[in-house]
């Protein structure tokens, strides 16, 4: 298990969901209201790793949340190409993030079947993911929140594109990514950040460029000229996010445990094998890593192990 250090606000797409309404919350608290209402889905579901209690963020207690990316259009179920678990606890202040490689093998909770773990959206959608995720990593999951691929790209149109500095020149689908500062549309960061096969440092790399597009975004949605753009973003979000997240703890979450959200550590699966079960490619995780990964994501939640 590596774990290295980020600063600011992590490396994926949905994290860009709570920093946009917040950004604008107390500006325009009624239309963010409004618009969490759309985006507030709540779940009714039994955990596979239950707590004694609930998690009070008023007391800024140690939480985790499932980050999704979903590709999911009109005519197909979806599903989750991006899947990070983020442990937050503000005493330590600090993150930890761990990205489950989307073609894992594990067991899918509801399905009894051993499968990819990003085939349990396509099954069961946010509530078979959560309960999947929570019998891989044997942690609770307690909150969740997934967008649409096609949000996040209208909301970098929305912000006027993005600006990265690329380290490597790629050819991904229709687009050439030549080396150096780059500005890109919704569709070709779409295409930046999903790349992975030509990257020398595989997922790793892929992960850093999450990162670039994301505090590209984190800049450009703070700025004057987006802001007068800001029901524009309401609409897009409303349309492609979900989460159970309340409005009331989500202002909990700007007010409480920003700090934490600073200092984030990364932590990667990597000594995992790919292996080949009747004709399909599997990630296998390696059972020693997988378990030391369990017990830092549990020290860090400050919940015993089991």
């Amino acid at each position: 298990m590596k774990i290295r250090r980020l600063f600011k606000w992590g490396s994926l797409i949905i994290i860009v969901v709570l920093i946009a309404i917040g950004i604008l919350a107390y500006t325009f608290y009624h239309n963010a209201a409004s618009t969490f209402e759309e985006i507030h889905t709540p779940l009714e579901r039994t955990s596979a790793i239950e707590r004694t209690e609930p998690v009070k963020l008023a007391e800024q207690q140690p939480f985790s949340i499932l980050l999704l990316g979903v590709d999911e259009r009109k005519s197909d179920v979806g599903r989750s190409d991006t899947m990070i678990v983020l442990s937050v606890n503000p005493q330590k202040n600090n993150t930890l993030m761990i990205s489950i490689p989307r073609d894992t093998y594990t067991q899918i909770v509801g399905k009894n079947i051993k499968d990819k773990i990003n085939h349990a959206y396509a099954f069961g959608g946010i509530e078979m993911t959560m309960s999947s995720v929570e019998n891989l990593l044997n942690i609770p999951i307690d909150y969740v929140a997934k967008v649409n691929m096609e949000g996040f790209e209208q909301i970098i149109d929305t912000t006027g594109g993005v600006k990265v500095q690329n380290a490597m020149a790629f050819q991904e689908g229709d687009y050439h990514f030549k080396k150096g500062m780059i500005t890109l549309d919704g569709a070709a960061a779409l295409e930046y950040v999903r790349m992975r096969k030509e990257d020398p440092e595989g997922d790793f790399g892929r992960q850093n460029r999450q990162k670039q597009v994301i505090q590209s975004i984190i800049e450009e949605g703070t700025s004057f000229k987006t802001i007068l753009k800001y029901q524009n973003i309401f609409d897009i979000l409303g349309k492609n996010i979900s989460t159970n997240l309340t409005f009331a703890q989500l202002k909990e979450l700007q007010q409480n445990y920003r700090p934490s959200f600073s200092n984030i550590q990364q932590i990667y699966f990597e000594k995992g094998q790919g292996s080949t079960v009747n004709g399909i490619w599997y990630y296998i995780m390696d059972k020693g890593e997988l378990a030391q990964v369990s017990d830092t994501l549990k020290e860090h939640l400050e919940i015993s192990s089991r």
